[in-house]
């Protein structure tokens, strides 16, 4: 079956739109992006931006699921592979760290830049938002109630969580980079109670 070669370039123009906007999104916020500054960051046309979106509000909802994709692909699916139990849990909240002192998005963690933003602003953006750090803390108390010994994991993913992101704000804000370092050593310390 051949493909139409006019629908590949705009799925490649629109992963292309979603990337810049997810980077430009993880430093300046959701309500930074603006299809003009697409249009001409990428020297496209602003009709065909606005073509693959209709509204800032689309345009914000797409690039929370770009943003998604990526997380997943980066953090999520290779932790995954490993065996359910401690060494999955370790994969899962390395990856995380790896995510944001690599600056998989410029700004470090993309979704704890744009919480801040909606956390308190109802509406569409607010709630995929919502969707998704819930799937995400579910993910970790999850994998934590695989780890033989653990009583509560819904504590435990709670600190675990809590150690991640005090490293991001504290690479981000203050560009102190040790503070991975002692993310890693805080949840090394967490875990070791559970490798006896």
């Amino acid at each position: 079956m051949k493909v139409d070669g006019r629908v590949e370039r705009g799925e490649q123009t629109r992963r292309q739109i979603l990337r810049r906007a997810a980077d430009i999104a993880s430093v300046e916020g959701l309500e930074g992006l603006s299809i003009g500054r697409l249009a001409t960051e990428l020297e496209v046309s602003k009709s065909g931006v606005f073509a693959h979106f209709g509204s800032k509000e689309e345009l914000q909802l797409a690039t929370v699921r770009a943003a998604a994709a990526i997380f997943v692909a980066r953090v999520v699916d290779p932790a995954m592979a490993a065996p359910a139990g401690l060494e999955r849990l370790a994969l899962l909240l390395d990856g995380w760290l790896a995510y944001s002192e690599e600056r998989t998005f410029p700004g470090g963690c993309f979704f704890y830049a744009v919480q801040a933003e909606f956390d308190a602003r109802p509406g569409r953006v607010r709630d995929q938002l919502v969707e998704l750090d819930a799937r995400w803390h579910a993910l970790v108390r999850d994998t934590a109630a695989d780890v033989p010994g653990v009583g509560d994991p819904g504590q435990l993913a709670f600190e675990l969580v809590a150690f991640l992101e005090l490293a991001n704000a504290q690479s981000v804000l203050h560009g102190d980079q040790r503070a991975y370092d002692r993310a890693r050593a805080a949840v090394r310390g967490r875990l070791a109670d559970f490798r006896r």
